[in-house]
């Protein structure tokens, strides 16, 4: 166990030196430069009454956090991607592995690492969102806390798969894994809305079952519906309210899910050849 801050300090280290951080946190800001300026505009308009006005700027701050948990699930995937593949293909893991320590306190070590840099990620972009809400709007979202806490196990759990598909896979193609798996749950989740809206239970149980493969999809949809005014998600007055919300079972599967993923993880490269 007195390896893993070694890991840890390490893996920040090289995080903190790589392009791709740095491209995500330089678009990061100027989306919220964005972000802010529209709905500075958009909160003074004239010919708007004051609950339109507050319905335009809950709807726009939906889109901003819509937007952050994307730019969040970009981060958790494409940041660990090479973490565990690329140091295998150049041989540099072989001298991290001949030290006194054990193969599953590298991974675990490099996950933690990211799973902080997730944290700081969406902690600095939602947080950009809701304080432009909050000062230009004198608007917060309900229930906040719980919102960016689905947000996060959602980023969690792409973060651990990526991880866990570096331990067998090339970076490319674990990438695409990653994104994929993402695709099928995002898919899923609009395939079980549109069946319940249209009474359609083949394609509302194919959602269901898209949702259980891979969770990370009905983490957002519950965020989403706990963030929104009342009006705005019993009237389904947006693209944000959804006709069929997942229930606590979903994020405790989805919990379990992750948990799962990451003991494959250590599974996996223990016993893989390096």
């Amino acid at each position: 166990m007195h390896a893993i801050p070694t890991i840890i300090r390490l893996t920040l280290h090289e995080a903190r030196s790589r392009k791709i951080l740095l491209a995500a946190m330089i678009f990061g800001v100027l989306f919220l430069a964005l972000f802010t300026t529209g709905l500075f505009f958009i909160d003074r308009l004239e010919n708007a009454r004051l609950p339109q006005r507050r319905l335009m700027v809950a709807t726009i701050l939906m889109a901003g956090l819509y937007a952050v948990n994307f730019l969040t699930i970009m981060t958790a995937v494409l940041v660990p991607a090479d973490t565990l593949s690329g140091e295998i293909g150049s041989g540099i893991i072989q001298t991290v592995v001949s030290k006194p320590l054990g193969r599953w306190e590298v991974v675990l070590g490099k996950w933690i690492a990211f799973w902080i840099i997730l944290l700081g990620y969406l902690g600095l972009m939602a947080g950009g969102v809701l304080l432009a809400g909050r000062v230009i709007a004198n608007y917060v979202p309900p229930n906040i806390t719980m919102g960016l806490a689905l947000m996060y196990l959602e980023g969690t759990l792409l973060l651990t798969l990526s991880i866990a598909g570096g331990t067998r896979l090339s970076t490319i193609a674990n990438g695409v894994m990653v994104f994929g798996m993402y695709g099928v749950a995002f898919i899923g989740g609009w395939m079980e809305h549109i069946g319940t809206m249209a009474d359609n239970a083949a394609a509302r149980y194919l959602g269901i079952a898209a949702s259980l493969l891979v969770p990370c999809e009905a983490l957002w949809r519950l965020a989403a519906y706990h963030m929104q005014p009342k009006l705005m998600r019993d009237l389904q007055l947006t693209a944000f309210s959804s006709a069929s919300v997942p229930n606590s079972t979903m994020v405790l599967w989805a919990a379990i899910y992750t948990a799962l993923s990451l003991a494959f993880a250590l599974w996996q490269f223990r016993k893989r050849n390096l």
